[in-house]
């Protein structure tokens, strides 16, 4: 008789592909996870947690743990980078939490990965993989062949590409090219709280929104260090996320912006940079036995601040649809994706409208302030109910 428990073949050890091992896994099922790089790691620094990623957290039993390594900020703010003026402020601590049950966090995205991997450690049935690129998969219609460039080969019941924006399983199961380059530039760094000018140096996620580019800065480790996020427009392309960056570049791009922008800037001497990409929403991204999750299936610009909880959405979801088929995985492939790519896409589209919010230059400027300024706090809130509300994304997860 089959083996009602199910073993998933995962390619990427990322937060998507890690947290399907553990969502699998925590349900009984067998996860080989595959990365290429020499030892499982994240690379980057800060990213944001909605109240969306904290109800599963709690599922996973990880809330105590993550809370422990997040910041939680008192507001969401939006500042004009021209004039200095405060567009809009939104109650994070006490509105943000009191509407959808679950607070906004912030965390290094090493400690979101590190979480993970200690918890999928407690499990016999994950198997971790370092240094192992894979080189081939084939689906021979009972089980998944996975192929790696040192010859090894391991079979299981299925095969989930968690493998990013450049993923090679996509290009086998949608087969549409290489990913759409935004024309933006996003470089990257991390400042001790000690050298944050003291006039930016408060617990909120601010953001500063100018022409043609933007800065976000929030706290991390508990307000011990400082995230900053510069992104500017520039035809400059390097693939990649681990670049170095061109200081005299960033300098040019955010001329005219307020000196509380240009002191943030001016403290890191050392920037890393990325290329944003994204990719068309699509509705099919499983076939047969293999399925895509997280960056492989719907990469997103991060304006939204959701690619990591979206992957984690779907690393949940597909737990379920594997463990709810009765050995059926195409079938549930099938479900998890229909399940799934309504919001994913939503989120896709909705990211790339608000970069264009962001980098708003004249009368769409004043038409950007004007409607932030004219908007309460209780309308933020609802107006992001689709995202942010149990009752709206659970039904996207189950």
């Amino acid at each position: 008789m089959r083996d009602s428990k199910h073993t998933l073949l995962i390619v990427g050890g990322g937060i998507g592909g890690v947290a399907a091992a553990l969502a699998l896994a925590k349900l009984g099922h067998r996860a080989h996870v595959f990365e290429q790089a020499a030892e499982f790691k994240e690379i980057g620094a800060g990213i944001q947690l909605g109240p969306n990623v904290f109800y599963l957290f709690e599922q996973l039993g990880l809330t105590d743990r993550i809370s422990e390594l997040a910041a939680f900020p008192e507001d969401l703010v939006v500042m004009d980078s021209v004039s200095g003026d405060e567009i809009t402020s939104i109650p994070a601590a006490t509105l943000i939490r009191k509407r959808f049950g679950y607070p906004y966090g912030l965390i290094h995205r090493a400690d979101l990965h590190a979480v993970l991997l200690d918890e999928c450690a407690k499990y016999p049935s994950i198997e971790m993989h370092a240094g192992c690129k894979v080189s081939d998969f084939e689906d021979r219609g009972d089980r998944v062949i996975v192929r790696l460039e040192s010859g090894q080969a391991y079979e299981g019941d299925a095969l989930v590409g968690a493998d990013g924006l450049w993923s090679q399983v996509r290009a086998k199961v949608v087969g549409d090219g290489k990913p759409r380059i935004s024309g933006h530039i996003a470089y990257r760094a991390v400042l001790p709280i000690e050298d944050v000018p003291e006039a930016n140096r408060r617990n909120a996620m601010t953001l500063w929104a100018g022409p043609k580019n933007h800065l976000v800065h929030y706290p991390l480790r508990g307000g011990r260090l400082f995230n900053l996020v510069a992104v500017f427009h520039s035809d400059r392309y390097e693939e990649g996320w681990d670049s170095y960056g061109d200081t005299d570049e960033l300098k040019l791009r955010f001329e005219g912006v307020v000196p509380e922008v240009k002191q943030m800037l001016g403290k890191i001497e050392s920037w890393r940079m990325w290329v944003l990409c994204d990719r068309e929403p699509v509705s099919q991204w499983s076939k047969g036995r293999v399925t895509l999750l997280g960056d492989a299936a719907h990469p997103m610009l991060q304006y939204l601040a959701q690619g990591a909880c979206m992957a984690m959405e779907d690393a949940f979801c597909l737990a379920h649809k594997v463990d709810k088929s009765g050995g059926d995985l195409p079938a549930a492939f099938l479900s998890y994706q229909d399940t799934r790519y309504l919001r994913t896409a939503r989120a896709q589209l909705t990211a790339r409208l608000y970069g264009h919010v962001y980098h708003a230059a004249g009368a769409t400027r004043d038409l950007r302030n004007a409607f932030l300024r004219g908007r309460s706090p209780e309308q933020f809130c609802e107006g992001n109910a689709w995202l942010y509300d149990q009752e709206h994304f659970r039904l996207a997860l189950d």
